[in-house]
Order: structure tokens, then sequence, then C-alpha cells
């Protein structure tokens, strides 16, 4: 009799409902990846499910969790393993922006998004990690922004803060597992086309910044697998040649220079009310 845990190699992605997460389902389940698929979503679960087992020869699990809930992600890895499921490529993607200033949203609304971008990817990685070193053998990708590497700005507050700290987490898990065969890369694209815009609300507001400057989630989501799966991987993983530009570009500048010029792009796609 065969080992599930030998025959089968297992990704979960968070997020996985639509957008990034969506194209990481696909890209990965046609390398090969079974897939535990998470998010809240169930019934965009399930259809995504249907539709990669239904033309690809893989097996996908579906886990609508919240992950704003403080138990979500031990509940989940502990379904994991009761099912003697070991985790070979982890993405953390699930994430969102709060809009408008800090004030302005209850603690609640800040502590839940905090929940999900911080302390969930977090856990996730602690929990799933261990297995990845004593099998020799591991991809974690946390999908951060090109806004966790410029200037923060006002509005939506939080979300470069916590962009900033998964390149941060990236960039030591990477160095403490150089040597145990877990590649780690933090993704960080700019501007994507997917539903991220319509959830916050300023589809309108992103409809006026030039077509130049977005991508398309299946070129970053490429980007982001190949960053990973290198011999020496990306542990900052920027697709597209504009986005790289604008991440050197904003090293380069003084402080000062750089910070103001975020300042006043970011009201092309940041609420003002």
């Amino acid at each position: 009799m065969v080992n599930q845990k030998d025959s089968i190699r297992w990704a979960l992605v968070t997020g996985a409902s639509a957008g990034i997460g969506e194209e990481f389902c696909r890209q990965l389940a046609r390398l090969g990846y079974s897939l535990i698929l998470v998010a809240r979503r169930e019934d965009r679960l399930t259809d995504l499910a249907a539709e990669l087992t239904e033309k690809l020869p893989v097996q996908c699990q579906c886990f609508p969790k919240d992950l704003s809930q403080p138990e979500a992600t031990r509940e989940l890895v502990d379904q994991l393993r009761s099912q003697g499921v070991e985790i070979e490529f982890l993405v953390n993607n699930a994430g969102y922006g709060v809009p408008g200033t800090f004030g302005q949203a209850d603690w609640e609304t800040h502590r839940a998004s905090l929940q999900v971008m911080l302390n969930s990817v977090c856990e996730m990685v602690w929990r799933l990690l261990p297995a990845m070193q004593r099998n020799g053998r591991g991809y974690i990708v946390n999908v951060a922004s090109l806004a966790g590497l410029v200037p923060g700005s006002a509005r939506h507050t939080l979300y470069g803060a916590t962009k900033s700290f998964l390149i941060k987490f990236s960039d030591s898990l990477a160095m403490e597992n150089v040597d145990t065969g877990v590649n780690v890369s933090a993704l960080c694209p700019g501007f994507t086309y997917s539903e991220f815009h319509d959830v916050l609300d300023i589809r309108e507001q992103v409809s006026q910044m030039p077509s130049w400057m977005w991508m398309n989630a299946e070129d970053v989501v490429r980007y982001g697998i190949e960053s990973v799966m290198r011999d020496k991987p990306r542990i900052v993983a920027v697709p597209g040649r504009v986005n790289r530009f604008i991440a050197a570009l904003v090293k380069m500048l003084p402080g000062r220079l750089a910070q103001a010029l975020t300042q006043r792009e970011s009201r092309h796609w940041r609420r003002q009310d």
C-alpha cells in the first residue's frame, strides 16, 4: 500500500478563492501539486476544486476558514495532520487593506486585518515549517507588495506596514533555512488585475493609472513560483520591470523626496474620504 504522504505533493494556498491566490492554485496544479484551498467563500473554493480536478490528475481539499479568527490556523493545521497531510509548498496570500485613515476604522476591523496579514502568516509558517525541514524540501511564498518597499502614505495605514513586515520576516526565514532545503520568498507585486481593488472600493481611482503599470495575475504568479523554486531563490521577488525600477528608485532617492513622491502618487489609489 502506497503511503499518501509519500505519493502526493501538497500545496496550501490561503486567499485561494480569487485573484493571485486562485492563479497560484491553477499554476501549482499544473506543476502536479494537489491543493489545500483556504478562503472564506466556500462556493468559490468548491467551484475551483471541481475545475482543477476535472482537468488535472490532482486532489483538492477545500477549507472555508476565516483567518481573522485566532484559532483558525491551528484548527486547519490540526485537520491536515489528522489526515497525514504534509505541506511542501505554502502560499500565504490572504490579505486586504482597510480604507481610510487609521482612526476612521474601529479597532476590531484593524485587529482582524492584522490577524489575517501578520499573525496567521507567522503561525502558519511556524506550524508547517518543521515538517518541511524534516523532509529536506519545501517552498514558502509570502505574498507581500511593492507597497512594502516604498515609503508609507496616508490612508490604508496598516497595509504597507504589514507588507514591509512580511518582507523582513521572509528575509530572516530564508537566512535561517539556507541549509535545510526550504526556500523562502516574499513576492512583491505592484498593481495587479484582480478583485482586490473592488473589495476596497477603489476601482474608480486605480482605473486612472496607466496601463503600463499593471500586470496580469498569471505573470505575477509565474514569476513568484519561478523565484522561490530557483536553486538560489529570489528572497525579495518583485515581478515586472516597472515595479523593479520603482523599488530601485526609492532606494536611491533621498528619504524626504521618496516620501513626497509616494504621498503625491498615492492620491491616485487611496480613497480620500
